[in-house]
């Protein structure tokens, strides 16, 4: 979970207040412009994100997020956003944002991990969103901008699409992902995907990355950038 990390009382014994990502997503459904998120959220800490639909969401370029879906306005809608997101996002916990009237439709197949009132205070909402970051914060799971991946369960997708992909494909895929932004030169992604031991050159990376870039697909793999004459970088966000 990527938090930043607060001293509180810098003249006594130090304390730190975790500080989570929070994408507040609006259903898309004919939605001009995103619903401001409750004033109540607004008034916390927390760093808020407001996105319109799953797919602007899952793009959103964060490693690890907490969502929050509303669906004060639109059930059917918050459903249908809640499934996208669940496929999309593998790790990121979700939270229901919803009113009393709604809870009866409410079911398994909507992926939820909690659900939150739509009259709760800032209290209830900090308890809330601590809860989710420390039920999550081991989770073997890696993500930046629309790629996913789970070490556990050895899936990675692309979009809410799985990838497939060979071993070796996994772990250079896996590498990048978890050093978004990061120059990777070819020797460091040789020896540390092929391994020390390994006695090819590093024109095989090039292969693989070529690879692993028609695998993603035209819409995702400008998201691998090459770095001429160094090696290559995974963005954060699309790269034209």
């Amino acid at each position: 979970m990527s938090i930043r990390l607060h001293e509180v009382t810098p003249n006594k014994r130090r304390s730190v207040m975790r500080v989570a990502e929070i994408v507040f997503v609006t259903p898309a459904s004919g939605q001009a412009s995103a619903t401001p998120p409750p004033s109540a959220l607004g008034l916390l800490n927390h760093t808020v994100h407001p996105v319109i639909g799953g797919d602007q969401a899952i793009a959103f370029p964060l490693s690890s997020a907490i969502l929050i879906v509303d669906a004060r306005s639109d059930l059917a809608a918050a459903r249908a956003t809640c499934q996208l997101l669940v496929n999309g996002t593998a790790g990121w916990p979700l939270l229901l944002l919803i009113p009393a009237s709604g809870l009866s439709v409410v079911a398994p197949d909507w992926h939820i991990q909690d659900f939150i009132l739509d009259d709760a205070g800032p209290s209830e909402y900090d308890a809330r969103i601590k809860l989710l970051m420390a039920t999550t914060s081991t989770a073997n799971v890696l993500s930046a901008g629309p790629v996913v991946i789970d070490e556990d369960a050895y899936v990675a997708t692309v979009g809410g699409q799985p990838l497939d992909l060979t071993y070796t494909e996994f772990e250079l895929l896996k590498y990048l992902v978890a050093h978004p932004g990061r120059v990777l030169t070819r020797e460091q992604l040789l020896s540390e995907v092929w391994g020390y031991d390994y006695f090819g050159g590093t024109r095989t990376v090039d292969v693989h990355i070529r690879r692993l870039r028609a695998k993603l697909g035209a819409e995702f793999d400008s998201y691998i950038g090459t770095v001429r004459n160094v090696g290559y970088r995974f963005a954060v966000d699309r790269q034209l």
